[in-house]
């Protein structure tokens, strides 16, 4: 079992950045690929970055590609979400989820864990 806690949402300008944290609970963290969604009210849930189990391969959505950088530590059990030159259409809802694939994918239906959302506001 994994149990994902996320962290560090808020509302923030245009340009601005921030730093989303998530926080695993389980000895098997380290065999699960990892990756951030988001959504919106009233949108489907969107993919945004993932990461490999041993954080060696990266995969981004293009929305996220320049902008957004994701990685891990598993020596802390925690995986992040950079978030830099924000702008109004990141406003959403984050979340992180995890994946028994070793290699993380875009795909909502190949995660298994899911956290709780931390909110992200960007103000235009």
């Amino acid at each position: 079992q994994v149990q994902l806690v996320e962290s560090g949402g808020g509302l923030v300008q245009v340009g601005g950045s921030l730093r989303l944290s998530c926080a695993a609970s389980g000895r098997t963290f380290t065999n699960y690929a990892m990756g951030w969604f988001r959504q919106a009210p009233g949108k489907e849930r969107e993919f945004v970055a993932a990461i490999s189990w041993s954080g060696g391969s990266t995969y981004d959505a293009d929305s996220a590609k320049g902008r957004f950088t994701i990685s891990r530590d598993n020596a802390k059990n925690t995986v992040y979400l950079q978030m830099n030159s924000l702008k109004p259409e990141d406003t959403a809802v984050y979340y992180c989820a995890a994946s028994r694939l070793r290699v993380g994918t875009p795909r909502v239906d190949d995660y298994n864990y899911w956290g709780q959302g931390t909110q992200v506001t960007v103000s235009s």
